[in-house]
């Protein structure tokens, strides 16, 4: 088995979808236009993609209250120090880091909604 995607209930995927698109890269590979907004966004190699979308409406969690080891989306970064100030400057906040001792560097940042984004640079690949 492979993952195919994974689902998160969202309060805005069109403002979502667009941020990811311009921010992080991600590409809309299919849009559901109806009253879930459902957007499937794929990774900028084409290997993950995340499911976003809004139903029901009164389900979306709080993800800003939610510790982000809860639920994050963890991202490859080569350079996580450049990336998280680019994506401060558009509205991303800064929550946490750690450095460990094989020269991973893992940026815990929230996206504009809420919702955790780890920024990641491996000292060892997981694959």
């Amino acid at each position: 088995m492979i993952i195919e995607h994974f689902a998160l209930n969202v309060a805005d995927p069109v403002a979502i979808a667009a941020w990811y698109v311009q921010h992080l890269g991600f590409q809309v590979v299919r849009h559901v236009d109806n009253t879930t907004q459902t957007h499937f966004l794929a990774d900028s190699a084409g290997r993950s993609v995340v499911e976003i979308y809004c139903n029901p409406p009164d389900q979306v969690p709080d993800y800003a209250t939610l510790d982000p080891l809860i639920v994050h989306i963890a991202l490859v970064s080569e350079n996580p120090d450049a990336d998280r100030a680019r994506l401060e400057a558009a509205g991303a906040t800064y929550a946490s880091e750690v450095r460990l001792p094989d020269g991973s560097q893992l940026t815990m940042l929230r996206d504009p909604w809420g919702l955790a984004l780890q920024l990641c640079k491996r000292g060892d690949s997981l694959l």
